[in-house]
């Protein structure tokens, strides 16, 4: 078992629950192309304003979002409270660029948080460093709606990124303080540049900020996005999948995959490079192979509600969870004796000392486990718990490997069974 970096939040439940709604709303749902539309259209403010001016979600049911992504497994879950147009869902009392002041006329983010709750699953908010409406947040070079602009000076002229900064800290005390027990606090994000220029911890007062969240709430979890050494939690590799555990200064780490049903994380109606059911269930569980979670992003609509798309892959994955969650929940990698066969991933769950091997592409007849002869007690099909039966390497075939001695032979139905990705239950002796 590989020992992870200690960390200041409590990561003992992240680690048993494994499986996480994001969730990106807020007005770049009403364009629909992408969640970083200002930026990448160099949207000025007065434009943009149009959609804080028809920002009326009034189809908005938090029960059934909720329900929805309980129903596909998940354990957690995470809300773009600001992202880095600087709406917030909550009735802060630091702006008016908030959702009551919109047609929606009301808090988007408590009662999101009730139903969530009501599922039984724990609250994450994630809160974006970057502000592209605020007044005082400096204009740079790299990112925001402005950074053509030859004119940046005149622009960033009695801009003041300090006052800016006592804002961040300050809507970060009112999510803290305002919504009961917060699990996750999950900060996006930081650029520093070489020359100097970008933003940083300097910019975010990145140690007071540190400091004040774990005065309030000690055992929170904190993501890797505060430009801090130390002072992170989990490690976040986004819309990639890490070849192994993640490691930081060659130790293991506690971390978390975050990625998307498709290209984009808000709401993008023509977007089409989605993801099927059985991809994103083998992804699920190459992150637990790894030692990982994995943090699944939905862009609601305009009006409130999830895309057909989103629910028809959320109910598939449920589909799978519902037999074979034993294999993720409190699972983690492997231990090295066990080697893992092709066109599969293990997962290992320490406290019932089984093994679940995942069959990515179901073989003819016979799986074979190389070094696990004389270590399994009994093996079965996790869908329905039908036997499959073990032996040895058949000694009336030519022996081409040393290893077959130490090889367990799996006799498999000739059929895949009917799920999205098979898993095979190993109790060890």
């Amino acid at each position: 078992m590989l020992k992870t970096k200690p960390t200041a939040g409590d990561t003992r439940w992240f680690v048993q629950d494994r499986f996480g709604m994001f969730i990106h709303w807020g007005l770049y749902a009403l364009p629909a192309r992408h969640e970083w539309i200002k930026h990448n259209e160099e949207i000025p403010e007065e434009k943009y304003d149009v959609y804080f001016r028809h920002f009326d979600p009034d189809l908005y049911n938090p029960d059934l979002w909720a329900q929805a992504a309980a129903g596909a497994g998940m354990k957690y879950f995470v809300i773009t409270t600001k992202h880095h147009e600087g709406f917030c869902l909550w009735d802060s009392k630091l702006t008016d660029y908030k959702a009551p002041n919109t047609p929606a006329g009301r808090d988007l983010l408590t009662p999101m948080v009730h139903s969530f709750r009501k599922q039984n699953m724990r609250v994450g908010f994630y809160h974006s460093l970057i502000d592209w409406h605020h007044p005082h947040n400096v204009i740079d070079p790299h990112i925001g709606p402005y950074r053509n602009r030859a004119d940046r000076t005149q622009l960033n002229k009695g801009r003041d990124q300090a006052r800016y900064a006592r804002y961040l800290h300050g809507q970060v005390r009112e999510l803290l303080t305002k919504f009961g027990k917060v699990d996750i606090l999950w900060f996006d994000f930081s650029y520093p540049k070489p020359d100097g220029s970008g933003k940083g911890r300097k910019d975010w007062q990145s140690e007071k900020l540190y400091a004040l969240v774990r005065k309030l709430a000690p055992h929170i979890i904190l993501d890797d996005r505060l430009d801090l050494e130390e002072g992170w939690d989990i490690k976040t590799p986004e819309q990639y999948q890490p070849r192994e555990w993640v490691r930081v200064n060659g130790q293991p780490v506690v971390w978390e995959a975050c990625q998307t049903f498709s290209g984009s994380w808000g709401y993008h109606r023509d977007e089409s490079s989605w993801k099927s059911i059985d991809q994103l269930v083998q992804m699920l569980i190459d992150t637990v192979s790894k030692g990982g979670n994995l943090l699944l992003n939905v862009g609601p609509t305009g009006r409130g509600e999830f895309d057909q798309r989103v629910l028809d892959r959320l109910a598939g994955m449920g589909e799978w969870m519902k037999r074979h969650s034993r294999s993720i929940y409190g699972c983690t990698q492997a231990p090295d004796e066990f080697s893992t066969p092709r066109d599969c991933r293990l997962t290992y769950h320490p406290a019932a000392r089984r093994l679940y091997v995942h069959v990515f592409a179901w073989p003819f007849q016979h799986l074979y486990l190389d070094g696990f002869a004389g270590k399994v007690a009994y093996a079965q099909l996790l869908n329905d718990a039908s036997e499959i039966r073990m032996t040895a390497p058949d000694k009336q075939q030519p022996k081409t490997d040393s290893k077959d001695k130490h090889t367990l032979v799996l006799n498999l139905p000739v059929q895949k069974p009917h799920v999205s990705v098979p898993v095979i239950e190993l109790f060890l002796k």
